[in-house]
């Protein structure tokens, strides 16, 4: 007798089925926890929820203090005890709805997605995506084309990290302000930019891709990171953007074989989206988060997750231990932005960002990462910028910069995640959690879940 395999579209169909039956169901509580709103998720289980929960979450600016997930099954329950930037209740009315859309039959799934800008419209613009290796002065030269080629840059997200650079760049035709859609025109634009990001020491190749199609920006740039391979380091090239031993991520990656799981844990400091970024990269690297606990209530976030493969699978090779441990170290530290942060605000006019970072390598400075935004007539970019010669930026060199930009137009902003390199981390870490006990007190747990015990210490 031949053996049937159902097919990926019965799958999706079964699925789409089981979400009409069941629809998410989403609840925000202000009353359980004194400090914290309580998000509670209750969907059919699918591969990529919990990332699109997560996303939704990010792209609100909401912060997770803690969170227990359980997706084993048809079936997920997820608990968020979120806050807002300010560390403040949650008072937004939309949460719930806006995470049953991403979950219901007309959501965007992270499958959809070509990848904080946010999810840019393709009415409006044209997509530029580039990877390759970084270089003092790089930005610089990517401008300046744009510039030469009539292009308008309206919005723009770059990371480096491992002496590679990702970068998302919308662009409209600068006369019509409208996307650029011409395939000659296009064709140059490409030719250009590959052959200023390939350079002459590009070992690895620099990619360029153009497209008209929607992108959630930094979503896209864990990908194309990923892609490069930019939590394996070439030996010959030297990273402008370091991370000390006592702030390095502790990542550890053991099997639970009495269950079939693979525990990866992570510790490090806790800044904004950093679950957000674990979770990408664990959904890039085709794995299934089962179970986690997320607690980052304090200066540092541990975050315990259970997983198998997508074939079902829990981590069977030392190797694969290594590169899990090495891909979420990358996808924790690559948006960690070092160096002095510039911010930009003034009247948005053709050619800007070409001049302000043609300023910025003539006086030895390197972009190590930015975040370009217009909003109407207003240009809105922050920049982070070190010392092309990896030293420490003189402050007059800063003053050099801001008086040749207008120094009402480019401020020095202190920002916590940059300035975390100089801050004395011996603080005592917090206390190890584990999930282990998830599989012991599972009635507590799904009675915390269901909010008919208040105390998070019954079930943390």
């Amino acid at each position: 007798m031949d053996c049937w395999s159902p097919s990926l579209n019965v799958d999706q169909e079964f699925a789409k089925l089981l979400n009409r039956m069941h629809p998410p169901r989403v609840t925000v509580d202000n009353i359980t926890d004194r400090k914290a709103t309580l998000i509670k998720v209750d969907s059919a289980n699918k591969r990529g929820s919990l990332l699109e929960v997560v996303q939704v979450l990010t792209d609100l600016n909401i912060l997770i203090k803690r969170a227990y997930i359980s997706s084993d099954g048809e079936w997920f329950m997820d608990v968020f005890h979120v806050t807002d930037q300010y560390g403040n209740k949650l008072t937004e009315d939309n949460v719930a709805d806006r995470i049953q859309q991403s979950l219901g039959p007309r959501g965007c799934s992270f499958r959809s997605l070509r990848g904080s800008v946010g999810v840019q419209s393709a009415m409006q613009h044209t997509t530029i995506e580039l990877t390759g290796r970084d270089r003092p002065g790089l930005l610089s030269e990517i401008f300046a084309v744009l510039s030469d080629l009539k292009c308008n840059v309206v919005a723009a997200e770059i990371w480096t990290h491992n002496s590679r650079m990702a970068s998302i760049v919308y662009i409209t035709d600068n006369s019509t302000r409208l996307p650029v859609e011409d395939p000659d025109r296009l064709t140059k634009i490409k030719h250009l930019l590959v052959s200023i990001l390939k350079g002459d020491k590009d070992k690895r190749g620099a990619q360029t891709a153009v497209s008209l199609g929607s992108t959630h920006t930094q979503r896209r740039l864990h990908q194309l990171m990923y892609a490069d391979r930019d939590y394996d380091p070439d030996g010959s090239d030297s990273d402008l953007s370091t991370i000390s031993n006592n702030e390095k991520p502790l990542v550890t990656v053991e099997n639970f074989s009495e269950k079939g799981y693979t525990v990866v844990n992570a510790k490090c400091r806790d800044r904004p989206k950093l679950l957000f970024d674990v979770v990408c990269t664990l959904t890039d690297m085709q794995y299934v988060v089962f179970h986690a606990t997320i607690i980052a209530e304090g200066a540092e976030a541990s975050q315990e997750f259970y997983i198998r493969h997508t074939d079902g699978c829990p981590i069977s090779s030392e190797a694969e231990r290594q590169r899990v441990i090495h891909c979420l170290e990358a996808a924790i530290k690559r948006r960690i932005s070092e160096g002095v942060r510039l911010e930009l605000s003034g009247e948005d006019r053709v050619g800007l960002l070409s001049d302000v970072t043609r300023i910025f390598r003539e006086n030895g400075l390197s972009v190590t990462s930015a975040e370009v935004t217009t909003r109407g007539s207003k240009a809105i970019n922050t920049f982070y910028v070190m010392d092309s010669s990896g030293d420490q930026v003189k402050s007059e060199t800063i003053e050099a910069v801001r008086s040749e930009i207008g120094e009402c137009v480019l401020k020095v902003k202190e920002d916590s995640v940059s300035m975390v390199k100089n801050s004395n981390s011996n603080s005592p870490p917090t206390g190890r959690f584990s999930l282990s006990h998830l599989f012991r007190t599972r009635s507590e747990k799904f009675l915390y879940t269901l909010g008919l015990i208040s105390s998070c210490s019954e079930v943390a």
